[in-house]
């Protein structure tokens, strides 16, 4: 307990993580409690700096402030060693890409000897957490829309140690190897779990919905593979009604993450099994652009957003009424954020959905990316609005609001700072 006391100063942004798609932040403290590592930035025009971010060292008793890296590129979420002479953390070489993959790398605790452990997964490690020993470094990933744990040892040998099509979490791990997290999948909400990390068998520790949900009948969900243009391979999930007919015809609701580097998977939603419930075939895919697909994947809409993502959410609604199941008058889209710019662009170029919801969108990129607090949007166009403004003319679903002709509800937060309610109110009038 006790009064809390501040411990860095100055006009920086300690805690930040790359600012912009860098990646978080963290705090890790150093087993004899003298230290405080985090990630940030102390430089002249820091604010201006655009994915950047090194890792520091804060004495708590004293606040004086040491730099640990020095690398063009962002670092962050150090996680120091339990003796204490290591750090590992996260990062990439700065690049102009949309999106790449974060590293996870190893030095000591004064900044030398660094090392990257992951050079050959394409994949970013989170939830570092090191081995007891200090042999490596335990972390979770995203892949294809799962989450498990692998082990990278500090001699550089890199393995998955979970296997199963769920969302593993963790949170800890104990000194005798014991890890602690949560665990999703299709039909089971977050329950906390607990293993050994020399033998990874998951052992459930509660069913705290077991109560609402053991007599409730889920619809089954099922996994696709299907093509795209330039023949992309596209993953998504479809979850059918309760009691589902495949004679019957049903009506099908479309959902879009946002991001729009982000990923749907294998974890339970309330919201779309509500959905199912109330008779609808519900689709939710990672069109290009989406993680855990690795960098190539993540970084295919740089400049060219919206583009044939909207392409591959198209051929993963024509793959869905194929099956024969789908009463084509009768199909809807939602999504929020990149979702919302995604709902926004499609009801602006087809008009084969009979309603749309597009929350919290971006409508206009020139005035987005002068209003929203997220300034590294300027970066993803290759020339600044003032220098040539059609790139995001041409990628802003406002060009082509005179083609909608459906039903579009929109919905942003009158103090939503990241998709600004302008935007929202540009496509209304």
């Amino acid at each position: 307990g006790g009064s809390p006391r501040q411990l860095t100063s100055g006009e920086y942004d300690h805690g930040g993580g790359g600012f912009g798609f860098g990646g978080g932040g963290g705090i890790s403290w150093t087993p004899d409690g003298k230290e405080i590592l985090f990630s940030g930035l102390r430089e002249k025009d820091w604010e201006y700096q655009w994915r950047e971010s090194e890792i520091y060292a804060v004495s708590v008793a004293e606040k004086s402030v040491r730099q640990l890296t020095k690398h063009k590129g962002p670092d962050s979420n150090p996680t120091v060693s339990p003796d204490g002479k290591w750090v590992a953390y996260t990062g990439y070489d700065w690049t102009e890409d949309t999106y790449r993959d974060s590293k996870l790398s190893v030095m000591g605790i004064d900044g030398s000897n660094a090392r990257v452990l992951t050079g050959s997964l394409d994949r970013s490690p989170q939830q570092m957490n090191w081995a007891p020993d200090g042999s490596g470094v335990y972390f979770t990933t995203e892949d294809k829309g799962t989450r498990n744990v692998w082990f990278a040892s500090t001699k550089g040998d890199v393995r998955q140690l979970t296997q199963g099509n769920h969302q593993l979490n963790v949170s800890d791990v104990s000194a005798n190897g014991q890890a602690v997290g949560t665990v999703s999948s299709n039909y089971v909400p977050g329950e906390v779990v607990t293993f050994s990390l020399a033998k990874p068998e998951l052992k459930v520790l509660t069913a705290v919905n077991q109560d609402v949900l053991g007599d409730v009948k889920l619809g089954e969900v099922e996994e696709v593979w299907y093509t795209s243009a330039d023949g992309w391979k596209i993953q998504g999930w479809v979850i059918k009604p309760p009691d589902f007919e495949a004679s019957k015809k049903y009506p099908l609701m479309l959902t879009i993450h946002g991001g729009p580097h982000a990923m749907y998977g294998v974890g339970f939603n309330f919201g779309w099994q509500e959905h199912a419930a109330n008779g609808y075939v519900v689709l939710y895919t990672n069109p290009r652009g989406s993680t855990g697909y690795g960098t190539t994947f993540g970084n295919a809409i740089n400049n060219a957003y919206p583009s044939k993502d909207y392409d591959d959410l198209m051929a993963g609604v024509d793959t869905v009424i194929g099956n024969g199941y789908v009463d084509t008058r009768n199909l809807f889209v939602y999504g929020c954020s990149g979702g919302g710019v995604l709902t926004a662009w499609i009801v602006g170029h087809t008009d084969r959905f009979r309603a749309a919801s597009s929350n919290c969108p971006v409508i206009n990129w020139v005035s987005f990316v002068g209003t929203t607090d997220g300034a590294s949007w300027y970066r993803n166009f290759k020339k600044l609005p003032w220098e040539d403004p059609s790139e995001h003319l041409q990628r802003s679903p406002l060009m082509y609001v005179g083609n909608v002709k459906t039903p579009t509800m929109l919905m942003t937060g009158v103090n939503d700072l990241r998709t600004p309610i302008s935007q929202t109110e540009e496509f209304y009038e």
